[in-house]
This record gives C-alpha cells, sequence and structure tokens, in this order.
C-alpha cells in the first residue's frame, strides 16, 4: 500500500488532503497528466456512458442535460470544472465542488419508470467518480501503457480525495483497490441498465453531432467526417465497455471492433513521442468553439482555419453532393465589432425554438430547457450565492410566464407547434426581470455600467459594440433591451448566440 493510499484511510479534510498528508489533488496528481492525452478523449466516452447507464444519472441526463443538443458546450463545461476540481489551490477546488453540489441540487425528479432520482444521491456520485478512475486504468491498460500497482494506487487515493471534496468525505467508496474492483463489477453486474441516456450517446449523439462553430461553415466536410467516424466512435466505446454490461445491454459489436479499438487507443497513445506542450485540450476546445468573427485574440486563426474549411467543403460538394446540394456552402453571418454597423436578422421561430428555446434537445420547452440557460450563465459569470439563486428564481419566473401563455394542451411543456402557432412576444415582465438580474449578476463592481472585462466575462470575447461613444461601458437600458431584442424579437448575429444557440 503506498503512502498516498495509506493516508487516505486517515482522518480528512474537505480540500482532497488527508490530514497530515500530501496534497492528493495539486500539480502533481497523476490524474492531471490525462487532461491533454489524446487518449483521454475515448476513455472520457467510455466513462460517460458507464455513468449514462446507471439508472439515477441516466434519468437526470435525459431530463436535464444538454449534452444532445450543446456537445461542445458541454465539453467545454466539463473540462473547465474537472481542471478546477485539480487545481493547485484548495479555495479553488472548494468554490468548484461547492457550485457542483448547487448545481445538482437542483436535479430531481422521477424517470419514465416512475423511479425517483437525485443528482445529490451519494453512491451515484461515488459512481460518477469511480467511473472516471476506472476509465483511466483501462485506457492505459488498452494502449499498451498499462499503470503499475504503486500508480494506481496513487491515482485511486486522488479520485476518493476528488469525491471527499464533493462529498465530505470518500465513505461511498472501497478504502483499498481490492474492495474497489469488487465494487466495480457488483454496480456492472447487477445496477447498470441500457437507459436512454446511454442509447443516445452510443447511437444518435455521434451520427448527430452538431458541428463547432469553426466548422459551422463547412457542413458538408463536416457531414462526411461525422458519417466516417460517427460509426467507429461508436463501435470502439461498445467495444471498450465492460463484457457483462454489453451482453445485458445487447449491445451489438461489429466485426473486428476490439481490434479497431485497441488500434485506436494504442495510435492515441502515440502522442506520448510529441515535445511536452504540444497538446492542450482546452485551447483545442476554444478554437474549436470560437466563431471566426468574434474579437477574440486567436480569433484571426479561427478565420484562417474556418476558411480553409470552406473551401475543402465546397471542394468536397463539387465531388460527392451530399443531400442533392452541389452549391458552395453558404457564407456564416457576419458579426461585426460595431453596433451600429451589424446586420441583425430575424430569426425563423421553429429554428429559435430549436436553437435557443430547447436546450435539451427533446423537442420540447420545459423548466430543465430555462434552467439550463440559467446555469450557463451562472457558470460563464462564477456566480456564488445569493447571485445564482437570484437568477435561477428570475428564469423560473419567465418559465411561469411562459407555461401561462404557450401551454396550450395542459401537459405542462411547451411543443414547437405550441410557440410557432402563438409566435409571442417574449418580453413580459418576468424576462425583462431576468435581464435585469443578469445585468446586476455581470456587473462585478455595482458601477451601474459593464465595462469590456466584465463583457469579456459573459461572453468570453471582446465587445460586439462601438463604445466609443459611450466612455467604453455598457449602461443597462442598452444591456437589458439587446438582451430582450435576442429573446424576443429573435435577432441574429449577437454574442448571445455563442452563449444560448451554438452547439
Amino acid at each position: 500500500m503506498t503512502t498516498g493510499t495509506s493516508g487516505e484511510n486517515a482522518p480528512r479534510t474537505d480540500t482532497g488532503r488527508p490530514a497530515g498528508g500530501p496534497d492528493l489533488l495539486g500539480p502533481d496528481a497523476h490524474f492531471q497528466a490525462f487532461f491533454d492525452d489524446p487518449r483521454w478523449a475515448l476513455a472520457l466516452i467510455r466513462a460517460t456512458v458507464l455513468e449514462a447507464a446507471h439508472p439515477q444519472v441516466g434519468a437526470a441526463l435525459a431530463a436535464n442535460s444538454t449534452f444532445v443538443a450543446h456537445p461542445w458546450r458541454r465539453l467545454r463545461n466539463t473540462l473547465l470544472s474537472l481542471r478546477r476540481m485539480f487545481d493547485a489551490d484548495p479555495a479553488v477546488r472548494e468554490r468548484e465542488a461547492a457550485r457542483l453540489n448547487r448545481l445538482h441540487g437542483r436535479m430531481s425528479g422521477s424517470d419514465g419508470r416512475g423511479r425517483a432520482y437525485d443528482a445529490m444521491d451519494r453512491p451515484t456520485r461515488a459512481w460518477v467518480v469511480a467511473t472516471l478512475f476506472e476509465s483511466a486504468v483501462t485506457m492505459c491498460r488498452l494502449s499498451g501503457q498499462p499503470l503499475d500497482g504503486d500508480t494506481v494506487e496513487r491515482l485511486y487515493a486522488e479520485h476518493r480525495a476528488f469525491l471527499a471534496v464533493l462529498d465530505g468525505d470518500a465513505s461511498e467508496l472501497p478504502e483499498d483497490l481490492p474492495g474497489f474492483w469488487r465494487y466495480f463489477d457488483r454496480v456492472v453486474e447487477n445496477e447498470l441498465e441500457n437507459t436512454e441516456a446511454a442509447r443516445v450517446i452510443l447511437f444518435r449523439l455521434f451520427d448527430h453531432l452538431p458541428a463547432p462553430a469553426l466548422l459551422d461553415g463547412a457542413p458538408a466536410l463536416w457531414a462526411a467526417g461525422r458519417a466516417v467516424a460517427g460509426p467507429l466512435l461508436g463501435a470502439i466505446t461498445v467495444a471498450s465497455l465492460p463484457e457483462p454490461y454489453r451482453r445485458r445491454a445487447c449491445l451489438p459489436e461489429m466485426p473486428g471492433a476490439r481490434t479497431l479499438m485497441q488500434g485506436a487507443y494504442l495510435a492515441a497513445g502515440l502522442a506520448r513521442f510529441l515535445p511536452e506542450g504540444w497538446l492542450d485540450a482546452e485551447s483545442a476546445i476554444h478554437l474549436l468553439t470560437l466563431s471566426p468573427g468574434d474579437e477574440d485574440p486567436q480569433s484571426r486563426t479561427a478565420a484562417a482555419l474556418h476558411s480553409r474549411m470552406k473551401r475543402a467543403s465546397a471542394l468536397l460538394r463539387l465531388l460527392a453532393p451530399l443531400g442533392g446540394g452541389s452549391g458552395p456552402d453558404p457564407a456564416p453571418t457576419a458579426r461585426p465589432a460595431s453596433a451600429a454597423g451589424r446586420r441583425e436578422e430575424r430569426r425563423p421561430a421553429e429554428e429559435f425554438f430549436r436553437q435557443v428555446l430547447d436546450q435539451t434537445g427533446d423537442g420540447y420547452l420545459d423548466w430543465p430547457d430555462l434552467a439550463a440557460m440559467a446555469r450557463e450563465l451562472c457558470t460563464r459569470l462564477d456566480l456564488d450565492e445569493p447571485e445564482e439563486t437570484r437568477l435561477y428564481d428570475a428564469f423560473a419566473a419567465w418559465w411561469r410566464e411562459l407555461q401561462a401563455a404557450l401551454d396550450a394542451d395542459g401537459d405542462g411543456r411547451v411543443s414547437a407547434e405550441e410557440y410557432a402557432a402563438a409566435v409571442p412576444s417574449l418580453a413580459g415582465p418576468a424576462l425583462i426581470r431576468v435581464a435585469e438580474v443578469l445585468f446586476d449578476a455581470t456587473d462585478k463592481d455595482g458601477s451601474g455600467t459593464i465595462d469590456a472585462d466584465e463583457y469579456r466575462a459573459l461572453f468570453r470575447t471582446a465587445f460586439h459594440r462601438d463604445l466609443t461613444g459611450t466612455d467604453g461601458v455598457y449602461g443597462r437600458s442598452a444591456f437589458v433591451g439587446d438582451f430582450l431584442s435576442f429573446m424576443s424579437a429573435r435577432r441574429t448575429s449577437t454574442p448571445y448566440d455563442a452563449v444560448l444557440a451554438d452547439a
């Protein structure tokens, strides 16, 4: 038993450091080395499927998650959260854990079979952490670089410390590795199911994965790549899952899938020969989700890549037309820096419903969709209590207003047809209140105006406005007016597209 593991058995604090022991979640954590490892992309998909196969997690994902409609945004937020949970500063970890606990505390309900789920259920949260650890170990084994016993024990201690930061202790996971493997096998054998969320990830998400912002103007190129990569990713993921679960879930396994899986992990493992620092997952995700028109320092790189992708897509359309179209890719909507000069076009009601309102991608508007909007805004602004609760309460009031106005059949949700038929003006008192609360949350210094740094915190780009005549600040009335214009008049080409509409 290593020092890290035996320290893990000692009384704990809630910072990830055993009392009197080393800091397991700091910069020396083994798990941190996986963040920029290409193999981790495959392992993270596998871990996500194992999480989704748990009835509690699967039900919470199906009802609340935006991973179908906005997978790139979800990936970026997950990566950011993991980095915070393994930050060198214990205060950063505690703050992130508190944020996650508030987020999960708002997720509860029942699944399609009437079984209750609660995202704060401690055994379920322990299973989520367990899948990360087990998938990391499996990733190394499948790529021909198995971890030695001491490293596996240290890695397990780190994940128990991770759980301790979230839950206050790690008692839901066994104290030693032999106990963990028995626990893992028992859950796989007896508790995992072929849930809707797991099926969506394996058989729908990859085949219908929306293009990231960088490739949004190259639909032919993206569709061609997805048509090849989607089924391969699905097959690789299925082949990597534990055999008992594949058997119980009746998952198909195409011939040669295991060879393909091992080849994919081995190929990804070759990245260890690249010079240190060449791979940065956070920068890669940021670049993929960066629209070429954004005034971000990397926007010129994004614009150059976007232009090349468009040319490649146009050539591909000429060689092999997709969907009957033979013309060039449409130019992306411009996002000029000047508010006076930017061209804002009205988005059709159905498109607005699908891209903005239906955050979970289930074809309906209900509270989880608006909660997802509030969650994304709170994440971007890194809000604490009570500001976070104020924003959620404002969105809840807006949902009640929408439900009263649009839910014609009284089923507790608004369909795309109900929304399109009513074509409502959504700028009621509740939505105005949402805008005002959002302004207050963005105005960190309470000056009554939003400066460039505060604006970037929300939109992660520079201003998309000409502030020359306003002393470089954004006033309350202008902010509220722009937010209402986006949410009620369905305007395109605003910074809010990158927050609530982009995938």
